[in-house]
């Protein structure tokens, strides 16, 4: 897989220093599914481009995450992290951090936990960040290798497997979700 790397820097307008690298996209998200399509989908198109991701896995998971914008994870001033894809602070990250109290599932149970997530500087680094997470990283192989399928439903069901997630509904909130981006961006077309 294509290694994915998080812009170094921008230009005065708001651009990537990086040639391959699209607007850098800070203007918050709007609320609503179509909205957030239309706000995202060039940064998810030309992530889907280095990722073999399809842009609509990524806006629905973006989408389903955030409640289409409604519920962003946001810093201690309110500020928004960027964090589309509820990615976890491991470790191993050495960024930026938002902490935030989320709903985990404990042995099928749901239970309010504070946890750190990562926070970036804009979308594109949320969505790089993500496409690395999934292409990079051993345990999410299975849903890498369906997303080239095109298939939504088992790509939601390897994610959902390798643990991507604790609700024990998630392939299928998620499938629905791309399949609900899917639709908004042929709407826009």
């Amino acid at each position: 897989p294509a290694t994915l790397r998080l812009p170094q820097g921008t230009g005065r307008a708001g651009v990537a220093t990086k040639a391959a690298c699209s607007p850098i996209n800070t203007t918050p998200a709007p609320k609503g599914r179509d909205d957030c399509v239309q706000h995202l989908s060039s940064t998810a198109e030309a992530v889907s481009k280095e990722s073999g991701i399809p842009a609509s896995f990524m806006l629905g998971q973006a989408g389903h995450e955030t409640g289409w914008g409604r519920s962003e994870i946001r810093n201690k001033d309110g500020s928004t992290s960027f964090n589309l894809f509820g990615i976890k602070a491991g470790k191993g990250w050495t960024g930026k951090v938002a902490e935030v109290t989320t709903t985990e599932y404990i042995n099928g149970v749901p239970r309010k936990v504070v946890a750190k997530f990562r926070a970036y500087d804009s979308y594109e680094d949320s969505f790089r960040d993500y496409a690395r997470l999934i292409t990079d990283n051993p345990r999410y192989e299975k849903a890498q290798a369906t997303a080239r399928t095109g298939s939504a439903v088992a790509y939601a069901a390897e994610l959902q497997k390798a643990g991507y997630a604790t609700d024990p509904e998630y392939a299928r909130k998620l499938s629905g979700a791309i399949q609900s981006a899917l639709r908004a961006q042929k709407a826009q077309a």
